[in-house]
């Protein structure tokens, strides 16, 4: 069964690295360095990307769990930097799936993302709208790797799981799109999934980014 569908994972595949100047300032209002900041970011981030809790609901409980006393204002602005901080840009993935379009492949995004996050990227990337279909995880309250949002996917798609390639850069998301019988690759560079593809013997379907 040959490829009809490309779903793309949008943080660190679609947009670059994330943002060092927006990082920096969150740092700055904790007070925190890195380490201990990025801890408590990621522990909280999987239901804020389920939507069980807003943009400032997430840093709300970061400054909770933190210990931190920090006026609204500040977690307004915390709420402001992350958001900005997810919206840089991989030129050459945005460019392949123009590419993959003028093939006539379908293509997807499928993202744990929450709502001020996506707020910001659709003012920020009218490219978005060149997608057939856009699946944000926490409108739906269920998130990467829980297979049902994979199936959300196929489904708004219409196509089936082995016609469809994903990629993530998160190897436990590309293990769920493989047991669900996708072909799954994990994203590093541009360069590694050229290699990738040719590997898995899919450049004869796809042209290569």
């Amino acid at each position: 069964m040959g490829l009809r569908a490309v779903v793309f994972d949008l943080g660190m595949v679609l947009t670059g690295k994330p943002d060092a100047e927006a990082h920096a300032q969150m740092l700055r209002i904790t007070g925190f360095d890195a380490a201990r900041f990025d801890s408590l970011y990621w522990a909280g981030r999987h239901a804020y990307d389920e939507g069980k809790v807003t943009g400032i609901g997430f840093w709300q409980e970061f400054v909770r769990n933190a210990e931190l006393s920090l006026p609204r204002s500040a977690i307004e602005e915390l709420n402001q930097w992350d958001a900005r901080m997810w919206a840089t840009v991989n030129p050459a993935m945005v460019a392949w799936q123009q590419q993959l379009k003028q093939r006539g492949l379908l293509t997807a995004v499928l993202s744990n993302i929450g709502d001020a996050v996506l707020e910001n990227l659709v003012r920020e990337f009218q490219w978005l709208d060149r997608f057939d279909t856009l699946v944000w995880s926490y409108q739906l309250g269920v998130a990467k790797p829980d297979p049902a949002i994979y199936r959300h996917v196929l489904k708004e798609l219409g196509a089936a799981a082995a016609e469809t390639l994903f990629i993530d850069d998160r190897p436990v998301n590309v293990a769920t799109a493989n047991a669900l019988g996708m072909k799954g690759l994990v994203f590093s560079t541009v360069e590694q999934l050229r290699s990738d593809l040719i590997m898995a013997g899919l450049n004869a379907e796809l042209p290569l980014p």
